[in-house]
């Protein structure tokens, strides 16, 4: 996406994505800027950790240490009980409005 449009459609979801990745499993910082950067959905790591900490905030995700074998201790999240029941409030909305949205941007054969 380009522009300002992808902007705002990115900022509007990527804390959804952030915890449907968290949903398959823990990852830590570096595991989720790649997922994202590599889909498009974030433009740089710098803008994945003030996110994780709102979601933390909210209660939506924790975190965790644990040793690697490659280098020193990593932070993973993980989604919290309120974070699995954020994400399937947002996964019944989303179907539904993405098809409304489709449906009235879609082009109309002249």
């Amino acid at each position: 996406m380009t522009g300002d449009i992808g902007t705002q459609l990115r900022r509007g979801v990527v804390e959804y994505c952030v915890l449907g990745l968290l949903a398959r499993a823990p990852m830590y910082g570096w595991q989720l800027a790649e997922a994202l950067t590599e889909r498009g959905l974030i433009a740089s790591i710098g803008t994945l950790y003030p996110l994780l900490a709102r979601l933390r905030d909210r209660e939506l995700v924790q975190t965790f240490a644990e040793a690697s074998a490659n280098g020193p201790t990593r932070k993973y999240y993980r989604l919290t009980d309120a974070g699995v029941a954020e994400l399937r409030a947002f996964r019944e909305q989303w179907g539904p409005y993405a098809r409304t949205v489709g449906d009235i941007i879609q082009e109309v054969p002249s």
